[in-house]
């Protein structure tokens, strides 16, 4: 196959010689809407007045591709795409290119948040032909879906030529075209097949300790994270790392972790005004970000430094969990208690043009006219000098120095510090306010908002603060009313008061574990009554009967080429992953044999995948690590079962199932357990219990690492 996308790369001309396309965009005053100004994502919103004739991902736009008889262009991307802004202001704005596209094609825009399922398929296939992928993704395939063609950016002037090379190319010689989508979609069906592995596994611990020093091998000891850059935060990953350090008693891991840790929340990834993460670095030391800011990577980001406080009890962690949810509350929050899904990178800069980071970067005079005799100290602590200065003379906040060092150096108390660095963050914030704001993509994902639920709960377990709890019980109780139905199916979007698009695996997943979590904060069975029903429901919807996988998409759906298996762990765990953990914990709480053996025959199947390359499983690792070290049932029966909840959380341990109730119940963890009179721990392995105890502190000593 690779010899034909080669020869087919050839005879599109890959290589562009054409003439500068100097037609202009098409005058705000004629323009006229196309179908996307009748959907409701922001994404396509943006692109509802371009001159292309653009449509929606249904039904009914790739039934007129087959009755026309058109090549389909398929472009995602989404809201917060810096390079898909550019494209379309220098291609899809351009009326000479446009009519090229609508005269021979039929021109599909999606986005990628909405229909991850597309986007799969659609990615797999660019991945084949060039080896890389990204966004934008733009694909041509013929009019039954199958691909052709793909890549990512590309320039007007290659862009046009493609066009028109693979334009003529159909019209011409379309069994040249037809061969290669036949050995395309074939590669696509076959790329990443799961097979069912009926070998025995021992899932050991020096097995499991290979693997994690394998991982190490790649972080980087001077600026934390992966080695390279771009650098992006892979909280999934230090999560999993931050866990093995504890369980396996690596201090250097747990140093490299808490490196990794610090230098992200310094750089300039981390908002150092308004709180909040942008999705990567561009360099490899976290200091000028793609400034987008997503709402899935700060949920995960508030668990890790949650968890990482929890084990550390180091204030700068705690610091960063406050501010994130601060920054979400504030900038990410819905009047109902949802979430919305990011922030633009661009924005309009002091002379009115759109331009990456301009809400978030600062000059020398700004600065210096805010803060006054304050200055020379900002300026040393953010480094408004070489080390943090970015282009155009100007700069994004950057610290090298701790705060304790920095005020000791500066002959100032840790307190005197941290009131004037709370200051300078208020003056900054309120100045930065009076910007252009960038845009918000506000549609509500399900997958994302639990998450996010999931992260206010971590953070309410480390930090005790109601306001957080009571804000996942809100989103919590918004996806049962308005994301459920009553046969167990979930929607995947909801945007001006209508749910849409039937969920993914995604969905499920997240969703589920989500709720457990919240079960185990707030002991309300209710919780887990729901996680069993919505699995039931994957299960029978989703469920590959061959493999014992989980479908990204469900058997209702119809319209892709092919059903993907979602199973390598990357920015968010997959959603095989996490499902797999979410079959575990329910096999414990029901004692449900039949989800247990799911979970532990969907872990045997990854097994060459972890072998091969562990840092793409992490979140199979944690799973794994379930298996091959010390993992506790630690149920909680009286009147003063939360109290004692309260003081195990005080304590990092991330090897414990939490099972607990303040009256009598029926469920298997907690059967016969119930005492009016006194509150009892148990510790318990696979459902055979130590000897109850009602001191928490002995309880902890039960629990081994």
């Amino acid at each position: 196959m690779t010899k034909n996308i080669f020869l087919l790369l050839v005879i599109l001309g890959f290589v562009f010689n054409c003439a500068e396309n100097t037609n202009a965009k098409v005058s705000e005053d004629k323009r006229v809407a196309n179908a996307l100004i009748n959907e409701t994502s922001p994404y396509l919103l943006q692109h509802a007045y371009n001159p292309v004739d653009w449509k929606a991902w249904n039904p009914e736009t790739l039934e007129l591709a087959k009755k026309e008889n058109k090549l389909i262009i398929i472009s995602v991307g989404y809201s917060a795409c810096h390079w898909c802004h550019v494209m379309e202001e220098e291609s899809f704005e351009n009326d000479s290119i446009a009519k090229i596209m609508n005269d021979n094609f039929i021109n599909i825009k999606v986005d990628r948040e909405e229909r991850p399922d597309v986007d799969q398929v659609y990615m797999n296939a660019v991945q084949l032909m060039t080896g890389g992928g990204g966004w934008p993704l733009n694909c041509i395939t013929l009019p039954d879906g199958r691909p052709v063609f793909g890549g990512t950016y590309f320039s007007p002037q290659q862009w046009q030529k493609i066009l028109e090379d693979m334009s003529e190319l159909y019209r011409n010689d379309p069994d040249k075209v037809l061969a290669f989508a036949d050995n395309l979609t074939e590669g696509i069906k076959n790329s990443n097949l799961i097979t069912i592995n009926k070998e025995e596994v021992p899932f050991k611990k020096d097995q499991f300790t290979a693997l994690v020093n394998e991982i190490k091998t790649n972080l980087d000891l001077k600026e934390g994270g992966q080695k390279g850059a771009p650098k992006f935060p892979m909280p999934d990953l230090m999560n999993f790392l931050l866990r093995s350090s504890f369980q396996l008693e690596d201090i250097d891991l747990h140093e490299r972790v808490e490196l990794s840790l610090t230098k992200m929340a310094n750089g300039g990834l981390y908002d150092q005004i308004g709180g909040g993460f942008s999705r990567y670095s561009v360099d490899d030391r976290w200091h000028v970000p793609h400034f987008e800011k997503m709402l899935y990577d700060n949920a995960q980001l508030v668990s890790l430094y949650a968890n990482a406080y929890q084990l550390t009890k180091n204030e700068n962690f705690a610091t960063i969990v406050k501010e994130t949810l601060d920054f979400v509350d504030r900038e990410l929050t819905a009047p109902n208690g949802t979430f919305y899904s990011s922030l633009d990178a661009d924005s309009k800069n002091a002379q009115g043009e759109k331009e990456e980071g301009a809400f978030y970067f600062w000059t020398k005079d700004e600065l210096q006219s805010l803060l006054n005799d304050d200055y020379k100290l900002f300026s040393a602590y953010y480094n408004i000098n070489a080390i943090g200065k970015w282009e155009k003379n100007t700069y994004i906040l950057y610290k090298t120095e701790g705060d304790i060092d920095f005020a000791s150096a500066n002959n100032l108390t840790i307190e005197a510090f941290q009131s004037k660095l709370s200051e300078w963050k208020d003056i900054l914030l309120n100045a930065r306010n009076s910007r252009e704001r960038p845009a918000t993509d506000d549609k509500i994902l399900t997958s994302w908002n639990a998450l996010m639920l999931q992260g206010y709960v971590d953070a309410y377990k480390v930090f005790r603060d109601k306001a957080y709890l009571d804000k996942a019980i809100t989103n919590a109780q918004f996806i049962i009313d308005n994301q459920l139905t009553d046969d167990g199916l979930l929607y995947h979007s909801f945007k001006d008061g209508k749910s849409s698009i039937i969920g993914f695996s995604e969905d499920y997943a997240q969703t589920i574990a989500a709720f457990i979590a919240l079960y185990q904060s707030t002991l309300d069975q209710k919780w887990l009554d729901i996680s069993k029903t919505l699995t039931e429901y994957c299960l029978d919807h989703y469920g590959d009967e061959k493999t014992g996988m989980i479908f990204f998409t469900s058997d209702s759906e119809t319209d892709l080429i092919t059903r993907k298996i979602e199973f390598i762990d990357n920015v968010i765990p997959s959603s095989n992953s996490v499902m797999a953990e979410n079959l575990f914990k329910l096999g414990h709480y029901f004692a449900d044999r039949s989800y247990s053996d799911k979970a532990q025959q969907m872990l045997k199947n990854m097994n060459d995948g972890l072998m091969r390359s562990p840092s793409g499983y992490s979140n199979w690792l944690e799973l794994y690590l379930n298996y091959s070290n010390p993992y506790y049932e630690v149920a909680i029966a009286g009147q003063e079962a939360k109290i004692k909840l309260e003081e195990i959380n005080r304590f990092y341990n991330p090897n414990i199932l939490i099972a607990g109730t303040t009256k009598d119940s029926k469920l298997p963890l907690l059967d016969s357990k119930f005492n009016e009179e006194d509150t009892y721990i148990y510790v318990c392995v696979n459902g055979s219990c130590k000897l109850p105890v009602i001191d928490t502190e002995q309880a902890l000593k039960q629990l081994l690492k």
